[in-house]
């Protein structure tokens, strides 16, 4: 019989990357609402896509057998409301929401790894006393402030001055209701204690600075048993926030790697999310050999599926489709053809500036050829402005990405190099 996959925002990136799978000959995948609803957009109509996703799914003459997402919000908030309502495995919401809502996160963590987490308090951009209130929560200059609910690094500002305390603020009550408002509607669908009712779906974070070295831990609960199955490291460009590339397998030692392991089994037991994919983030302090947690997303990480599929032979969607179908995931280890992978980010760090040339389609197959099983992925469009992308952070523009594998480090950064040389992007009306 076939077994019939609907996803969420399907794309055709990613269409490519579930026909490679394991197991799924006897698959077939549907698209439930498209990436310009979900993902190429800053608007987001919650009711009116679970409206319209319900649509499609009770017109559907067939069996409805897993309903995924690789996205984060609006996907990953209305999947367990979809597989609720169809009978699909997944995560509950309220499980979910102990991961996505920052502040009520944070306050599980304090309740079972209290010792890697930082200090943090919640606050309303709104509130014109917010930043004295901040300082009562013992927090003090550099500080990081952060949506309660947001999607990649948007809108995530580190503080050293009332200066600017005060320009992350102009940019949050622009913006923040974008989804702020829509967050509220998941909410509303939720049991939650009343101190987490209190904190709104536009309310803020703020939390003492943490660093180190970044990395991302990626795993599966199924039927309870909490599986971590690899650690990917994050490498930022020197001197600022931004990613620079993310590296397969991780390379610090094996004893901070397992610890990771264990608080994330501790922390994701403790929430009692279950059936489902998650990554959680984490610092590694080598001055200080301390673990911070950073935070958890629920599902698995898209930039890292051709990294596991270049070292181990399967892209991680095989967490997400296996899981989906009530099925443990069946993920192999280092079976690939490279010993090392990274997604690398083209960035240009611009406030913003119009797209005037982009690589032709012919060009960037010319430079993906210059190092074998390369895959590029152009995100803008000539004419378009930079500050129309989605999902960027708040101090550069990532306008291409870069997948590659490699037998060492050394040379993944020497292929990169050569790849690079052969995309000649422009930009005009530059903002600095």
């Amino acid at each position: 019989m076939t077994k019939n996959v609907f996803v969420v925002g399907l794309n055709p990136m990613n269409a490519e990357r579930l026909k490679r799978l394991r197991g799924v000959e006897d698959v077939t995948f549907h698209q439930l609402l498209t990436p310009a609803q979900v993902y190429e957009t800053q608007e987001f109509d919650i009711p009116a896509m679970l409206a319209e996703a319900e649509a499609t799914l009770d017109a559907f003459d067939g069996s409805i057998d897993a309903i995924v997402g690789y996205m984060d919000f609006p996907v990953s908030t209305m999947l367990p409301l979809l597989c609720q309502k169809y009978g699909t495995p997944n995560a509950s919401l309220e499980s979910l929401l102990k991961c996505e809502h920052k502040y009520w996160s944070r306050s599980v963590m304090r309740e079972s790894v209290p010792d890697h987490i930082p200090k943090f308090t919640a606050f309303d951009p709104f509130d014109d006393t917010a930043l004295s209130k901040i300082g009562e929560a013992e927090l003090r200059f550099p500080f990081f402030i952060k949506p309660i609910k947001s999607s990649g690094s948007r809108l995530g500002f580190r503080i050293d001055s009332p200066e600017d305390f005060d320009y992350a603020i102009e940019k949050l009550r622009a913006e923040i209701r974008l989804i702020g408002e829509p967050f509220d509607h998941v909410l509303s669908q939720a049991d939650l204690p009343d101190e987490i009712r209190a904190i709104e779906g536009h309310y803020c974070m703020a939390e003492q600075v943490i660093g180190g070295r970044q990395c991302t831990v990626e795993g599966y609960v199924h039927n309870g048993e909490v599986v971590p199955y690899g650690t990917v490291d994050s490498i930022r460009y020197p001197q600022v926030l931004s990613f620079f590339y993310y590296l397969y397998p991780s390379t610090l030692p094996e004893r901070i790697r397992d610890k990771m392991n264990e608080i994330t089994r501790t922390i994701m037991s403790h929430i009692g999310y279950d059936n489902a994919g998650f990554n959680v983030e984490y610092y590694w302090d080598e001055v200080q050999d301390k673990i911070w947690l950073l935070e958890i997303n629920t599902r698995i990480a898209q930039s890292h599926c051709d990294l596991f599929e270049m070292v181990d032979g399967v892209s991680h969607q095989q967490v997400t489709i296996d899981l989906g179908l009530g099925r443990k995931p069946d993920m192999p280890q280092g079976e690939g053809p490279s010993k090392v992978a990274a997604e690398f980010f083209y960035r240009v760090f611009f406030n913003d500036a119009t797209v005037s040339r982009v690589p032709s389609e012919a060009e960037i197959q010319v430079a993906a050829e210059q190092v074998e099983g390369t895959r590029i992925a152009s995100h803008v469009t000539k004419g378009m402005q930079l500050s129309e992308l989605p999902e960027q952070d708040a101090y550069s523009y990532a306008v291409a990405s870069i997948w590659m594998g490699a037998g060492k480090h050394s040379k993944l950064l020497w292929n990169y190099e050569q790849v690079m040389k052969r995309l000649n992007y422009e930009f005009s009306d530059i903002v600095e």
